[in-house]
């Protein structure tokens, strides 16, 4: 398959959940059969290089072929849509990086087989106490008797719990100083501490409430340590994520904004000058939104890694856009937007999610602020 092909396919699966809309938003957990029929359209491809029958080509020339394919995934199943982005943004450590040892280039062909094999990828690498910065973890990974990392800590937001068969994380080794990449093969794990993972805490978040981000204790689960790379960290996989996570919002809030349009539109003639207004502020601020998601996508097109800026600006101007969008869009409705059973609320909540996705409101401004005073040096 190619792109192409795929958003097609999954076109025809978000179009499938969004006439089950009214069940959906009221669910509290994943279904399983909702990412089989992902994988059967192809989506599992995303984590996959184009040398091995996958969709990547690199961060320029795949990127909007990836935000397109979850913004329009998210009309369909918000929940749904952001753990699916989590699989691409994080299999991109591997794809995204030019590997320095043969170590690291054989366990990429690894990972991206498992995505061929139809496994999905995901994160637990937040933690409690470190501000959403990665960077900060305190989680710790001991060498054990047969060389094997085993992770301790707690970990938070790992969303996909249950669905994914992978899970990213973060640790400082054994003998290091600072935190490492580590991935966790969770495929039937036990979640009552009893091979190392327990579950402390269920997802009840008031947005995203179907994504299962849980919380989980680490004292000794089994970690795989990902070799050395030519970029540190997460590489291209941050700038990536930034732009999908965006996308899935983006598309939560045009899928509310047509719904309502249409409401709105039988009954124009009876608004008052107040819901007027309103609705006219919805139409101009949803413009913008779209206006920064194509600055986004062509900023990461144009220069890469290099519009870390750009993307960073988009982010946060869109996550304060959304919330205003939405929540307009509940006064003009009314009243029925708290019902359950209403797009409009369910959409507010899920929106403001993007303000706390990696990175979150305040390390975003403190790195968006410090981008911003490095390219203006004093008295320029």
């Amino acid at each position: 398959m190619d792109a192409e092909t795929v958003l097609r396919n999954v076109s025809a699966v978000a179009a499938e959940f969004a006439a089950d809309r009214r069940e959906r938003q009221q669910r509290r957990h994943l279904d399983p059969d909702d990412f089989k029929k992902l994988a059967d359209a192809g989506y599992l491809l995303t984590g996959v290089p184009a040398d091995m029958g996958g969709l990547w080509v690199d961060l320029r020339k795949s990127v909007r072929a990836y935000a397109e394919i979850l913004r329009t995934l998210a009309r369909g199943d918000a929940s749904v849509a952001l753990v699916s982005a989590m699989h691409p943004a994080v299999l991109n450590l591997w794809l995204g990086n030019r590997g320095t040892t043969p170590a690291f280039e054989e366990q990429k062909r690894l990972v991206c087989q498992t995505a061929l094999d139809g496994h999905w990828w995901g994160t637990v690498t937040s933690e409690p106490g470190s501000g959403g910065d990665i960077t900060m973890t305190r989680a710790t990974a001991s060498r054990a008797e047969d060389g094997a990392y085993r992770l301790f800590g707690q970990k938070h937001f790992g969303s996909g719990s249950g669905v994914t068969s992978y899970m990213v994380t973060s640790a400082i080794p054994e003998g290091g100083e600072r935190g490492e990449v580590f991935f966790l093969d969770v495929r039937g794990a036990a979640w009552d501490g009893s091979a190392g993972m327990k579950l402390v805490a269920p997802w009840d978040g008031h947005g995203m409430i179907a994504t299962q981000s849980h919380a989980f204790e680490f004292t000794g689960y089994p970690a795989t340590l990902v070799p050395p790379r030519e970029l540190p960290g997460f590489g291209d996989a941050g700038a990536l994520g930034l732009v999908l996570f965006t996308a899935v919002i983006v598309g939560v809030v045009q899928e509310a904004v047509a719904t309502a349009r249409r409401q709105v539109t039988r009954k124009k003639a009876q608004l008052r000058p107040y819901e007027l207004v309103e609705w006219a502020r919805i139409e101009q601020e949803a413009w913008l939104i779209d206006q920064a998601y194509e600055g986004m996508l062509r900023a990461t097109e144009a220069l890469g890694t290099g519009a870390s800026l750009d993307s960073m600006l988009a982010k946060v101007s869109i996550a304060e856009l959304a919330e205003s969008v939405t929540g307009l869009v509940c006064r003009v409705v009314g009243g029925g937007s708290f019902s359950q059973s209403s797009p409009y609320g369910a959409a507010f909540e899920d929106v403001r999610a993007l303000g706390f996705l990696r990175p979150p409101w305040g390390l975003a401004y403190d790195q968006m602020l410090t981008e911003i005073w490095a390219r203006s040096p004093a008295g320029a």
